[in-house]
């Protein structure tokens, strides 16, 4: 069974569009372009489910058309229309480049001048030209904290932490 814990949000499916069952999917990551991915991750009614690609092209820089294997009908394309789309860590923390904004959900998030967790990368807010991440605490906070490259210091993949230089006082607010 697939844990939450062991995947993370990508995108989300839209309408079918055509007749042999491809559907549109609008994503935040395009890791299962970058990594060999045989697989993709699908919430159906709380439960994830693997959901092999038979192929997918670009519509833009945020949407693909997606074709799954056995997904062959507009009817059963129509089933999945809202389906959140998820990535396994494992493939992701193999991949030899840089962690992606929303690989980063789910990360602990480290104070690198103190070496202590602050908390929980619950999102990571790039809407605007100072990205933040939203960190939830021990005791339940949520904090802002930059996410420049200035103050990232090391990202471990394996061990799912981000070290940070956490600004002082921001975690007072």
């Amino acid at each position: 069974m697939i844990k939450k814990e062991d995947v993370y949000k990508i995108g989300k499916l839209g309408k079918p569009h055509g007749v042999k069952g491809e559907v549109s999917m609008m994503f935040t990551d395009d890791i299962f372009d970058r990594v060999e991915a045989d697989y993709l991750i699908l919430l159906i009614d709380g439960i994830l489910v693997p959901f092999f690609m038979e192929e997918y092209r670009f519509r833009n820089d945020e949407q693909v058309l997606m074709k799954f294997v056995d997904i062959d009908t507009e009817a059963k394309a129509r089933e999945l229309t809202g389906c959140e789309v998820y990535f396994p860590r494992e493939q992701a923390d193999r991949h030899e480049g840089e962690a992606s904004w929303a690989e980063l959900i789910g990360y602990a998030l480290v104070d690198a001048t103190q070496d202590v967790v602050v908390g929980t990368i619950t999102h990571v807010d790039d809407t605007t030209i100072n990205i933040l991440f939203e960190v939830e605490t021990a005791d339940g906070r949520e904090v802002l904290i930059p996410a420049s490259d200035e103050l990232i210091e090391q990202v471990d993949k394996a061990g799912h932490r981000i070290h940070v230089r956490v600004p002082d006082g921001i975690l007072e607010l």
